[in-house]
């Protein structure tokens, strides 16, 4: 009783002594409070705070309302919190002048590299030599025919072996709904780690067994996204701390740490005995160790030119297993669920792409799903794919550093030392790039008048695969991979959402409560009775 009078005549006290401050304090929250109801959502410049209470009140949100303030500012604002200063873009011409025409003035900077420190040095994060050594690197490899053809041809598999007799399986246990948006990202996580480490995790087995490692990644991509909407000083107190969404990123980087090291330290004993192996083989001198998967690949690598990576190894291939993970899970997920999501939105654009199944299905095709020959000739789905791409791209922006001050075309000026985004989310729901239809769904948008083909859109216009040297070299890959997983569910299921997906505020674009659907059985798939 005592100490709550004590604190009673405290604030009593202080509300006497000073008036000013509160009155101040009073008024300020009124006038914000006054001018956020009378005029547009253009966030207003606060002394000392700046627009991060604006900024708060629509976090909830906060893609959209970055899409909303670039339509209203013309396509380019500023953004200022304390101890931030953000030019944010969806300017194709800026677009194109950052990435492409003045591309050495605009890395990703040290404090890219802070901020993403989870992908360490690998080719999503570092600059100069680094990325080009890199990106040769990664050039070989995905580039590789064969490569390609392995990771469609697992694709395929997966979806017929494991995606759809689980969705089956879902059909039969009456009134089941399923998450769909789990489902693919189970899918993605199984045929990346095929990719990755050669093996299959099994995420997609009847059960839905847990997967941390696959959990930390979507953890680690919350705790990315706030970083970038509250100043520095407070993410790093908080990770001090090990409180709040990076004490969620700290355990998430231990559980990915560890599954990856420990992944590797296996990687380089199944090495080590394959050249044991081959030693003691009459063909030893002549037979060069076959890699099975890209970490293996990596270690080859790595022991070839050690010179490259200094005394940390595998430091470098733990921050590549990170980033590979990431580029084959996350994307090729994401577009899926938020593919599926417009498709259940739009039925007429559904019954066309059937209709283009049946159209281009081989008679001699007696499986479940398509393969990438009947694939390659269906326009329409490859619009659909592209449009659930522009709307909801998996990556909603892309960060930029400048180096040296600048003029963009738009007549923005950038300070040294400025931090760039661009906006990818807002760049598909710019009716001065795709009209004043921007905000449907048609595939159509994407085929030439007379069907023939598909219409070339620039990178910098249509930034799914990012733009200029930077273009993600897995593009083809991960649109086949889509397409792919698309074409068998739509031939064999249909889905009905439940409730309406909204986009999770996280560094890669989610839905925030998955998506859950009722599946029922096509009477033109393979699995009807």
């Amino acid at each position: 009783m005592a100490g709550a009078a004590a604190w009673s005549l405290a604030v009593l006290g202080f509300l006497t002594a000073y008036p000013e401050t509160i009155l101040s304090a009073a008024s300020f929250f009124v006038l914000f409070y006054f001018v956020y109801l009378r005029r547009s959502h253009l966030p207003v410049n606060w002394p000392l705070v700046g627009m991060f209470p604006t900024v708060l009140i629509h976090f909830h949100h906060l893609h959209d309302f970055v899409a909303g303030i670039l339509a209203q500012s013309g396509s380019t604002t500023s953004l200022y919190a304390p101890g931030m200063s953000l030019l944010l873009t969806c300017d194709p011409d800026n677009v194109y002048h950052i990435l492409t025409t003045n591309f050495d003035n605009y890395p990703k900077g040290e404090e890219f590299y802070e901020v993403f420190d989870i992908f360490g040095n690998s080719l999503f994060g570092v600059d100069g030599d680094s990325w080009k050594f890199q990106r040769k690197i990664a050039n070989t490899y995905i580039g590789d025919r064969s490569f390609r053809a392995f990771v469609v041809g697992t694709t395929r598999e997966k979806a017929e072996k494991g995606l759809l007799p689980l969705l089956l399986h879902k059909c039969e246990a009456a009134g089941e709904s399923a998450d769909l948006q789990d489902l693919f990202t189970r899918l993605a996580f199984d045929v990346t780690c095929r990719m990755v480490f050669g093996d299959d995790p099994g995420s997609l087995s009847i059960d839905l067994p847990e997967m941390p490692f696959s959990t930390a990644f979507d953890d680690a991509w919350e705790a990315l996204l706030l970083r970038h909407v509250v100043p520095k000083f407070a993410w790093k107190m908080m990770r001090w701390l090990d409180v709040g969404m990076e004490r969620k990123m700290t355990r998430a980087r231990e559980v990915i740490d560890g599954t990856v090291y420990q992944r590797i330290k296996k990687k380089r004993e199944e090495r080590a005995k394959i050249e044991n192996d081959y030693q003691n083989t009459a063909a030893a001198a002549a037979a060069p160790v076959a890699p099975k998967d890209l970490l293996m690949s990596y270690i080859d690598k790595v022991i070839e030119n050690n010179f490259a990576f200094g005394d940390k190894p595998d430091k470098f291939l733990r921050d590549t297993v990170v980033f590979l993970m990431v580029a084959g899970r996350d994307a090729f997920s994401i577009s899926l669920s938020w593919l599926f999501w417009l498709l259940s939105k739009n039925r007429e654009a559904e019954a066309k792409i059937l209709e283009e199944l049946a159209l281009h299905r081989s008679s001699e095709n007696t499986s479940a799903s398509f393969g990438a020959d009947e694939l390659n000739k269906m326009l329409y789905l490859h619009g659909a794919v592209c449009e659930a791409l522009r709307l909801f791209p998996p990556v909603p922006f892309e960060e930029k550093n400048a180096v040296a001050a600048d003029v963009l075309p738009s007549g923005a000026k950038v300070e040294a030392g400025r931090k760039i985004l661009l906006c990818v989310y807002a760049m598909g729901r710019s009716e001065s790039i795709w009209g004043k239809d921007y905000m449907e769904f048609k595939p159509e948008r994407w085929i030439t008048e007379d069907g023939t083909r598909l219409k070339q859109v620039p990178a910098y216009k249509f930034m799914a695969f990012n733009s200029g040297p930077r273009l993600c070299p897995g593009r083809e890959i991960g649109l086949m991979q889509v397409k792919t997983v698309a074409a068998a569910v739509l031939w064999n299921f249909e889905m009905e959402v439940l409730e309406e997906p909204v986009p999770k505020n996280a560094g890669m674009l989610r839905m925030k409560n998955g998506m859950m659907v009722n599946i029922r059985r096509r009477k033109t798939g393979s699995f009807y009775n």
